[in-house]
This record gives structure tokens, sequence and C-alpha cells, in this order.
């Protein structure tokens, strides 16, 4: 079984360097990925309500036999549930898809500013901490600025933020943020899905010195700037390659290859994108 480093989080809990993706997996796809996966070791699964699998993702741990105190569970608020009220019910629903009596780290998963109750949600999920339900609460999707307002209005920074991360959009200015203020970043699409990423000649050739594969150097870029990626595989070979990361490591010209490519988002902007 593949061991893997952590990262301490700002409230002191635990976070493994690497994870499974889930997005977009069904329950009977999340159930067998997710129990394959924490056989294999790793201990982060990421789910969402808007993935539309917690219950497979929750069946997945609990058919898996590993401890459950051993995994961190991440699942996230969609959009239609901002506001305290709505955060408070639509983590209950989270928890019982999931069959779990807590959450590890609890995310909102796109801030809908022009919604502008973000910070409502946000309230919220401080008291869910503070009752025990949820051991760490972050965000995802949020700017520099949205962040500064959750501090400022409640004194509280998220201890994670998962956010769109990879060779072409390697958020150099937010990642700076991030460390500057305690917050793990996480990302999504690590492996820049339907780009050609892993085909780049500068990718390649970083991974041909190694003897791994494309994604794997990909991933090992990530790790290196301390960014948590959570790759999306069912396939039980890829999820070893992709957890099989931390044998190797890249010098300084061999990250600045890979991440020195054109620059582009794949994703929605923050500021603008909705998903209820």
């Amino acid at each position: 079984m593949i061991s893997i480093p952590a990262h301490t989080l700002n409230d002191g809990t635990a976070l493994p360097a690497l994870g499974l993706g889930t997005w977009p997996m069904d329950d009977a796809e999340a159930e067998q990925a997710v129990r394959g996966a924490l056989e294999t070791g790793y201990r982060l699964v990421d789910s969402a309500v808007n993935y539309r699998n917690e219950t497979g993702v929750g069946l997945g741990i609990t058919r898996s036999g590993v401890p459950r105190e051993e995994i961190v569970v991440t699942t996230k608020l969609p959009g239609r549930h901002h506001g305290y009220e709505e955060t408070l019910a639509s983590f209950e629903e989270s928890r019982r898809r999931l069959g779990l009596d807590y959450v590890d780290l609890y995310l909102i998963h796109w801030p809908l500013p022009r919604v502008d109750r973000y910070a409502d949600s946000w309230r919220a999920m401080i008291k869910l901490r503070e009752d025990g339900l949820v051991r760490s609460i972050g965000v995802s999707n949020f700017t520099a600025g949205h962040i500064e307002r959750l501090e400022k209005e409640t004194g509280v920074l998220p201890s994670v933020n998962q956010i769109e991360l990879h060779p072409l959009f390697p958020q150099e200015e937010l990642r700076r943020f991030h460390a500057a203020k305690g917050i793990v970043v996480e990302s999504w699409s690590p492996l820049g899905r339907g780009s050609g990423l892993l085909a780049d000649p500068a990718v390649t050739a970083v991974a041909r010195a190694h003897g791994v594969t494309p994604a794997q150097a990909v991933l090992r870029w990530h790790t290196q700037l301390g960014a948590v990626p959570i790759p999306k595989s069912s396939d039980p070979e890829r999820q070893r390659a992709n957890l099989d990361v931390f044998g190797f490591e890249l010098d300084g010209a061999e990250l600045a290859a890979i991440g020195g490519g054109a620059r582009r988002r794949l994703g929605g902007d923050p500021e603008v994108h909705e998903e209820f």
C-alpha cells in the first residue's frame, strides 16, 4: 500500500497531500471507485451534492473496511442551498446520504456573488464545526476578495480553497494569497481535462526523464507547489499510478517547464459562474 504525506491545516487537522476526485461518477461507479481507492491507500475522497454521488461515496467508504477515522471525506454545499438555515439543512441531507456521523471537510462549492449569501452559509458552517459535525470548513472557487470578506465578517478563515489549478492555469497570485493566509489549496481538474496537457512536449520530456507517466509528472508538480490534487479515476491501475508520485522529485527547471506553457482557464470564472 502506498503511504501519503499530509498537510496540517490552520485548524490543526490533517489533509492528505493527494486525494480521489469523484466527478462525474454516478453512485454505482463512485462506490466501486472509492472502495478500490481506499484499499489502494487513498485517504482523501472528494464529493459534492451536485455530483449526485454522495450515496455511492458513502457506501464505498463503509464497504472498504478502512477505519472511518483514517479517511478524510469532503462534500460541498450547492448554490441553491446558500443561506444560514438552508446550509444547516443541506448539510444534514448530505450527512444522511453519506451515511456518516460527521464530515471531515465541508466546502461552499461556488461563491455566487450575485446571490450574495455565501457569508451567511459560512456562519452556518462555523456552527457545524463548533457542534462537532464537521472537522474542517473551507470553500471552493473563491477569490482572494471573497475570502477577505469572510475573514472580515466572521474572523474565521477557510482551511482549504479548492480551485481550478493545473499547469495551464497555475494561479500564482492566488496561491501566494493562500500561503500568506495559511490556507491549503486543493486542485480540481489537476490534469487539465480535455486540454491536451498530458501530450505537451515539456510534460512528456519531464516524465521520460524520471521514468514516470505524464500524469504522474503533472501530479508531482502540484504536490511540490504545496497544492493537493484530487484526480478522478475509477480505473484501479490509474488510481495506483496517480497516488504513486512521492518517490521522485522535480527540480526547479522541470517545475518551470511544466508550468511554462500558455495560460487558459478550462472552467467557470468565480466572479460570474453560477451553479445551483
